[in-house]
């Protein structure tokens, strides 16, 4: 059976603390432009996803459109009666 040396258990904490500092540096230096990269991405994908749902407008200068919402009557006749309340001490 073998047994680990001193030297051997050191040297493996030290390579092990090596690469968590050194992907901890890679991360602060290209972290930034991974992430413009993907939300660059992102948006490419929503602008090509919300494109397909959008129909194209064309106007010309000087031409005004003026779109209604059609009435709606809000207001319901088949409510009930309106009672006034006295608050009682």
């Amino acid at each position: 059976m073998q047994e680990a040396s001193l030297q051997g258990v050191l040297k493996v904490i030290l390579i092990i603390v090596l690469i968590y500092y050194g992907l901890k540096i890679l991360t602060r230096l290209f972290g930034p432009l991974l992430f413009k990269y993907v939300t660059k991405k992102a948006g490419e994908k929503f602008q090509q996803h919300f494109g397909q749902y959008q129909q194209p407008q064309q106007s010309t200068d000087g031409e005004v459109t003026i779109e209604k919402k059609p009435k709606q009557n809000s207001s319901n006749k088949d409510v009930g009666e309106y009672i006034d309340y006295e608050e009682v001490d």
